[in-house]
């Protein structure tokens, strides 16, 4: 559970995960740190009155406090690959997500439609049209940097299609959102979506019905399921007017950071930030998704794995930052508020986590509420004299009878 502490009382080790005011009304590079230096201290001194910091967040003091003699034969953590981005670029939201909704959605359309195109292009062995590509990935691109909310919302709302698509689809739009979460420069933005949704074209080459199979697979299988990352980067090497580094980086996305990964076993920095971006986010899209041998995680849960999986499968800080970014509530989850009602996450709040935009849809009873109503649950809205609004639970998606269409779409 979060703790409110004035900045005279922070300690060295202390996870700070939110401030008294916007991270971008300060100098601080990522949303939330555990704060290390007298620099860092000084800093929030100079812009905060009171900060919130995670106990649970907090390293241990093992790894804060390591010893001075290091004993033979132990394993160092290696550096984070957030270490290697030396350029970063402030992003402001220019709009509303109410606002941003009809060019969100018309972009996503867009790179829906072009992602249909690039799959049965491949199938019958013919070249990707690479500009189409890369036109439509600079529409979500813009899109999200003039309010990441929006895309994201229809990404998770949308009707269930091809499994690959959509997975490509999600897996796009993650990348740029986080991209920009990080604050890397545009250009980057725009390499990560590519990378995002091309990382998995070479399925489009494996038996049909394999990545669907749900009984377990055999060795043989395995290694055939496995090559679809050699096939990916084999075909982006075929596409002429894609970016040079694309089929290397599609390379790294099921490379992990302790070396259990593959093709070749890379550690740590090894995978460098987009390959470990694509492999991270990769693998929570998937967990979020209904599979033929796996039920699909809440974005909480899905978030909990990688938590756990932090320093072992991936890089531990990066981990953090994505927790960060996606927020406990994340866009497009639906929630039970304390009134029973029930509700879609429609913005994030970036100060206060706890408290994002909800637009209320079900009543206590579970009758349709018209037209819907937005709660900015930051602004302690009340459903009684003495009853804030406040968000009880987060529901399993397929538990409740949302239409997209029917708000959204």
């Amino acid at each position: 559970m979060k703790k409110e502490v004035p900045v005279e009382q922070l300690q060295f080790g202390m996870y700070v995960s939110e401030l008294d005011r916007p991270w971008t009304d300060t100098p601080f590079q990522f949303q939330g740190f555990v704060l290390e230096d007298e620099k860092q201290l000084e800093m929030l001194k100079k812009f905060c009155r009171k900060v919130y910091v995670d106990p649970e967040k907090a390293p241990d003091p093992e790894d804060r406090f390591p010893p001075k003699t290091i004993p033979p034969g132990t394993k160092l953590k290696p550096e984070s690959v957030l270490t290697s981005i030396t350029r970063t670029v402030t992003y402001e939201e220019k709009v509303s997500v109410d606002v941003e909704l009809p060019a969100a959605r018309a972009a996503q359309g867009r790179a829906e439609v072009v992602l249909k195109d690039v799959f049965n292009t491949i199938r019958v062995g013919k070249v990707i049209d690479a500009p189409r590509v890369r036109q439509a990935v600079t529409s979500m691109t813009d899109s999200v940097v003039r309010n990441p909310d929006a895309m994201l919302l229809l990404s998770k709302l949308k009707e269930k299609s091809d499994l690959t698509l959509d997975h490509a689809l999600g897996v796009s739009i993650y990348m740029i959102t986080f991209g920009r979460y990080l604050q890397l420069p545009r250009e980057q933005l725009d390499l990560l979506g590519m990378l995002g949704l091309l990382l998995d074209v070479g399925k489009v080459r494996l038996p049909a019905g394999l990545m669907e199979k749900r009984e377990k697979l055999t060795e043989e299988e395995r290694k055939i399921c496995n090559s679809h990352v050699e096939q990916s980067v084999a075909i982006l090497k075929e596409t002429a007017g894609l970016p040079a580094e694309l089929p290397a980086l599609a390379a790294l996305h099921h490379e992990r950071y302790d070396g259990s990964g593959y093709p070749q076993g890379l550690k740590g920095p090894e995978i460098g930030l987009f390959g470990s971006i694509a492999g991270m986010i990769d693998c929570f899209d998937a967990l979020t998704r209904q599979r033929a041998y796996a039920e699909a995680l809440s974005p909480s849960n899905a978030l909990s794995k990688l938590y756990d999986w932090r320093d072992t499968l991936f890089d531990g800080s990066l981990v953090q930052q994505l927790i960060q970014c996606i927020g406990i509530y994340p866009v497009g989850a639906a929630v039970e508020l304390n009134t029973g009602e029930v509700g879609i996450v429609i913005a994030q709040n970036l100060v206060r986590r706890l408290q994002p935009r909800v637009m209320v849809v079900f009543d206590a009873k579970g009758n349709r509420i018209k037209p819907q109503k937005i709660l900015d649950l930051v602004k302690e809205p009340k459903a009684g004299p003495d009853l804030p609004y406040r968000i009880r639970r987060t529901l399993d998606k397929d538990s409740v009878a949302l239409d997209a269409a029917e708000f959204f779409l």
